[in-house]
């Protein structure tokens, strides 16, 4: 069975010789020892209800438990109507426009008064998805369809209405939360790599001074892979199943053996806009969310290693932070700006991933026919995607705050001559396959005058002239400096 989802206040939680009868005040009462009740004030247990309420406030509705219920409602009333509409039982006619308008309108009316009350139902039937049965058949006497009651979950297992419930849930939180904040923090960045498209900056191979960019192709590199990521994300297809107890449709042809019910489910899984999934046991298998899930741990795992790149470019001046007027970024060091938003973005991608990485591993096994360990899951995975939409809230944020140091890359860049070194031995070998004399051991030889020292122009300079190389081969090395020794790094940044 289903675990319920009526919620159970904090007072009725405790024993009775908790409850202090002497002092309650408008916003919470006493509890053992004197302090206030902080469960009697509604205060959140966890900060995606709490501090970062207002980052994740999309996600609330369609992956909250309450959104959870409205899409129940919404699959059992399009039930009944599909049912009613193709006159799949005998003595079934279509409905009046005006009842099946009456009819969506329990889904759409479904508010806070309608919470309060499907969760007194589920108090009586400890059955979240019987109550919602019950919720709907309320409602049939005034619509003139008291005689069609029982018609509402018809030949429908509890599972039925909770995988397209859930599949409903989770495309429309991806489609109109996850993705549209996935595009506007990837958007900065793509805006960061034009922008910067032809600013030189210093590579880092192991840490160590290497092969100049530029800022921008750098951040191309990131865009490029998180657009293959979106790509993926925006092509998943959302599987749902209508079949009954074990997947066998035994309930519907026991009632109704004419009707052709594979087609009928068929068709009204794609009525709700998902993918027929025709073959399951009670459960739908879930496999769709488990690809879903990991192509998103995938796109927060890249996003996290930007983020840990733009803390690390912050860390050494690359970028400098615009402060926030009356911000604070120490509590005793009045100096600082710290990159709070990389930080906390890093944070919840990892815990983000920790429980999409659950789900895909929890949700594609169910012993035999089904048993109840994708219950519990499922209800965290807006805990899930609310970490990586939280997570995107502050990278969109903190590259806002960003401002390219070009003096401080410039600076970097005259300090290190001596990545020339591989220009200067690749000209070689070019210049030696020519057939110019006194070009061997072209490595060798940069090796000598770079590794383990500084080498500034002039002296770069000097070698290039001592090398005997031709006239145009030694007029381009001498023009070349670090700054300028990008390659094709603009264009490729500006190609995305």
């Amino acid at each position: 069975m289903p675990e319920s989802s009526a919620p159970q206040s904090a007072s009725s939680a405790q024993p009775a010789s908790a409850q202090s009868p002497s002092a309650t005040d408008a916003s919470f009462g006493f509890v053992a020892g004197g302090r206030r009740s902080l469960a009697d004030a509604g205060i959140p247990l966890g900060p995606l209800d709490g501090r970062y309420r207002s980052a994740v406030d999309g996600l609330v509705e369609h992956l909250s438990e309450a959104a959870l219920n409205r899409n129940r409602l919404h699959v059992e009333v399009e039930w009944f109507i599909h049912l009613a509409r193709h006159q799949v039982l005998p003595g079934l006619t279509p409905l009046h426009e005006a009842q099946e308008a009456g009819l969506r309108r329990i889904v759409t009316s479904f508010d806070r008064d309608g919470v309060a009350e499907l969760a007194a139902i589920e108090k009586e039937t400890v059955h979240d998805v019987k109550a919602v049965e019950y919720y709907i058949s309320r409602r049939l006497p005034d619509l003139k369809l008291e005689h069609l009651t029982p018609l509402v979950h018809f030949a429908c297992t509890s599972e039925d209405i909770n995988n397209l419930s859930y599949a409903v849930g989770v495309r429309d939180a991806i489609r109109e939360v996850w993705l549209p904040a996935a595009r506007t923090a990837v958007g900065t960045l793509r805006q960061m790599a034009e922008t910067a498209a032809g600013t030189p900056m210093l590579s880092r191979t192991h840490g160590q001074p290497a092969t100049p960019t530029t800022l921008g192709k750098e951040m191309a590199v990131f865009v490029h892979r998180l657009d293959r990521q979106l790509r993926r994300i925006e092509q998943q297809e959302y599987l749902g199943k209508i079949n009954g107890a074990t997947g066998t449709y035994a309930a519907h042809l026991s009632a109704v053996p004419e009707a052709n019910w594979p087609e009928v489910a068929r068709t009204f899984v794609e009525h709700l806009g998902l993918t027929w999934n025709p073959l399951t046991t009670q459960i739908e298998s879930h496999d769709w969310q488990a690809e879903l899930y990991a192509d998103i741990a995938r796109f927060n795992r890249i996003l996290h290693g930007f983020c840990v790149d733009v803390w690390s470019y912050i860390s050494i001046g690359y970028f400098a932070q615009i402060p926030v007027a009356g911000a604070t970024g120490s509590s005793t060091m009045p100096h600082k700006v710290n990159p709070i938003r990389f930080e906390n973005a890093e944070s919840n991608l990892e815990l983000s991933n920790a429980l999409l990485d659950s789900l895909g591993a929890t949700l594609v096994e169910s012993r035999w026919q089904r048993d109840l360990t994708d219950s519990t899951s499922q209800r965290n995975i807006g805990n899930a995607l609310g970490h990586s939409v939280l997570a995107l809230s502050n990278v969109t944020k903190g590259m806002g705050q960003l401002k390219v140091a070009d003096a401080v890359l410039a600076e970097d860049l005259d300090h290190n001559w001596e990545v020339l070194g591989e220009a200067v031995q690749t000209v070689m070998r070019a210049q030696a396959i020519a057939g110019v004399e006194g070009m061997d051991n072209p490595y060798e030889r940069l090796k000598e005058l770079t590794r383990g020292r500084r080498v500034d122009g002039e002296r770069m300079r000097e070698f290039v002239q001592g090398l005997g190389l031709e006239p145009d081969a030694e007029a381009r090395l001498i023009a070349l400096t670090p700054a300028s020794y990008i390659g094709l790094a603009e264009e490729l940044a500006r190609g995305i």
